[in-house]
C-alpha cells in the first residue's frame, strides 16, 4: 500500500480533514499544474534548501504582482513536487509566504519571505506562470529557472506610467460612454481621469495611505465633473444635467479596487480565511475613503447648484440600469473597457485582444439579461461573471497564461458605477429640494445593491474558473500540439 493510498484511509477513519501536512497531489488540484512531473525520490538536503528558496523567491513575485492566494499556493507546490519535496506545508498571509520541508523524521527547512508592497503587474504572472510550466514539466531544471527568476525581477514593466494612466482614463470614458454618455461626455471623462491622476502624483512625495488618497481622487473627480456640469449650464459647452453622473460613474469605476475584491471572495473561498479577510478589510477601507471623497464632494456641489439656480441631475436619470446606451457604444465601449483595463493591469501585448473580446461577451450576456430578459442587475451581473471566469480560464489557459490576467481585466464592464453614484446621491442629497422623495434610507439600500454587485462579479468569476477547471487538461493537450 502506497504512503498516500495509507494516509487518505487514515483521513476517512478519522472523519474530518487532516492536521498533518497534505500531499502535494491534493495542493495542485483545480491548478494548470495538475498533472506535473512529480519526482519519485525524495530530495537531499541542498537539493530541498535550493527547492524552497526557488518557491518561495517565486511566491514573493506572484503576491507582489497582485495573484490570490490559491495560484500562489498552487505554483509554490508545484515547484516542490517537481523538485522532488513529498513533505511540504505552506502557509499565505496578505504579507507572507511561509514553506516549511521535512527533509527526514529529524531534520527540516523552513523558508520565509515577507511581502511588503504589491503593485499590479499581469505580465510578470504570466511570465511566472510560464517558467513553473516549463520546470514542473521537465524543459528546464532548477538552476536554470532560478536564472530565469532573477532575470524576471529585473525586466522593466512593459506599460510606461503616461500609458497606464492614459489606459485608465480611456477606460473611465468608455464606461461613461457604455452607460449613456455622449461621445463629447466621453472625452470630458477622459480629462477629469488625466486631473486626478495629476493630483495623484502631486501628491505621491506625500506617500499617503490609500484611505486618504482615494478620498482625495474621489473628491477631485467629483469636483471637476461639476465644473463641466457647471459649464454646461451656463451654455459654454453642449453637456446636460444627466451627463455629471455618468462622468462621476465612470471616475468611480477606475477608482475601484475591482481586483482586491475579486482576490479576497476568492481567498476566503477556497479557505484562506485570514489572508481574504485581511483583503475585504483593505477593501473595505479603500471603499469608504471612496465614498467619503464623493460625498464630500456631492455635498458641497449641490450646495452651490442651489445657490446658482441650475437644475441638478434629475432622479428620473439616475436609473439603476446600466445599459441605456446604443447598442454600437456599448460594443465599442465594451472593447475599449477591456484592452484599457488590461493595460492599466500591465497585462501583455498579445492579451489585450482576448480580453476585450471576453469583455464584450461579459458585458454582452449582462445586456441581454437585462434588456431582454428582464433580469435584475446583481442576478445578472451574475451571471456575466460566470460566463466570463468559464470562457476566461479556457482561452487563458490557451495562449499560456493565468486565468486572472484575462478575467479581472474584462470584468471591469460590470462594475456599478453608476449605482453607487446615485446612492450616494441619495444619502447628502435628502435635504436639496431638487431630490423629491430620495432619502437617506434609499441611498443605503442602493448601495447595498452596489455592493452585492461587486460581491456577485467576485464570486461569479470565481464559480465560472471552478467549472471550466475540468477541461484543463484537454485544453493544455491541444496548446501542446499546437506548439510542437
Amino acid at each position: 500500500m502506497s504512503e498516500e493510498v495509507r494516509r487518505r484511509r487514515q483521513w476517512r477513519l478519522q472523519g474530518g480533514p487532516p492536521t498533518e501536512p497534505m500531499p502535494l497531489v491534493d495542493l495542485l488540484r483545480r491548478t494548470p499544474y495538475r498533472n506535473a512531473r512529480v519526482a519519485i525520490e525524495g530530495a537531499e538536503e541542498a537539493r530541498v534548501r535550493e527547492a524552497l528558496d526557488l518557491a518561495v523567491r517565486l511566491g514573493e513575485l506572484m503576491l507582489r504582482c497582485g495573484a490570490g492566494a490559491p495560484q500562489v499556493e498552487g505554483s509554490v507546490a508545484a515547484v516542490c513536487a517537481a523538485a522532488g519535496l513529498t513533505d511540504v506545508e505552506i502557509d499565505i498571509t496578505l504579507q507572507s509566504l511561509l514553506v516549511h520541508a521535512r527533509i527526514d523524521a529529524v531534520h527540516s527547512v523552513t523558508a520565509l519571505r515577507v511581502v511588503r508592497s504589491t503593485r499590479h503587474d499581469y505580465a510578470r504572472l504570466v511570465a511566472v506562470h510560464e517558467l513553473v510550466d516549463a520546470f514542473v514539466n521537465g524543459h528546464i531544471e532548477m538552476q536554470e529557472a532560478a536564472e530565469q527568476l532573477r532575470d524576471l525581477k529585473r525586466t522593466p514593466r512593459i506599460w510606461p506610467d503616461w500609458a497606464v494612466t492614459v489606459a485608465t482614463a480611456m477606460l473611465a470614458a468608455a464606461v461613461a460612454v457604455m452607460i449613456g454618455a455622449s461621445l463629447f461626455t466621453g472625452l470630458l471623462t477622459v480629462l477629469v481621469v488625466l486631473g486626478v491622476s495629476a493630483v495623484e502624483r502631486l501628491m505621491s512625495p506625500l506617500r499617503l495611505p490609500d484611505f486618504y488618497s482615494n478620498a482625495v481622487a474621489a473628491f477631485v473627480a467629483t469636483l471637476l465633473a461639476w465644473v463641466a456640469y457647471a459649464a454646461g449650464a451656463m451654455g459654454w459647452i453642449p453637456l446636460g444635467a444627466k451627463d455629471f453622473a455618468f462622468i462621476v460613474a465612470g471616475g468611480i469605476v477606475a477608482l475601484l479596487p475591482g481586483r482586491t475584491m475579486a482576490s479576497a471572495v476568492e481567498d476566503v473561498i477556497s479557505g484562506y480565511a485570514v489572508t481574504g479577510a485581511g483583503r475585504l478589510l483593505a477593501v473595505f477601507v479603500s471603499l469608504t475613503g471612496l465614498i467619503i471623497g464623493i460625498a464630500v464632494a456631492l455635498g458641497a456641489t449641490i450646495s452651490l447648484t442651489d445657490a446658482m439656480h441650475f437644475s441638478f441631475v434629475s432622479p428620473s436619470v439616475l436609473d439603476l440600469r446600466t445599459s441605456q446606451s446604443e447598442w454600437w457604444a456599448a460594443v465599442i465601449g465594451s472593447l475599449i473597457v477591456g484592452s484599457c483595463g488590461a493595460v492599466s493591469m500591465q497585462s501583455r501585448r498579445r492579451l489585450l485582444l482576448p480580453t476585450a473580446l471576453l469583455s464584450l461577451a461579459g458585458s454582452g450576456v449582462f445586456a441581454v439579461l437585462t434588456r431582454v430578459g428582464d433580469v435584475g442587475a446583481v442576478t445578472a451581473t451574475g451571471l456575466a461573471a460566470v460566463a466570463i471566469g468559464l470562457v476566461g480560464r479556457l482561452v487563458a489557459l490557451r495562449l499560456g497564461a493565468p486565468a486572472m490576467v484575462v478575467v479581472v481585466p474584462a470584468s471591469f464592464g460590470l462594475l456599478p458605477g453608476l449605482t453607487i453614484f446615485r446612492g450616494l446621491y441619495e444619502l447628502v442629497g435628502e435635504s436639496s429640494s431638487d431630490i423629491g422623495t430620495l432619502s437617506f434610507q434609499a441611498g443605503v439600500g442602493t448601495l447595498l445593491g452596489a455592493a452585492g454587485v461587486l460581491l456577485a462579479i467576485a464570486t461569479g468569476t470565481t464559480l465560472g474558473e471552478i467549472i471550466a477547471s475540468r477541461w484543463d487538461n484537454r485544453v493544455a493537450r491541444v496548446r501542446r500540439r499546437v506548439r510542437v
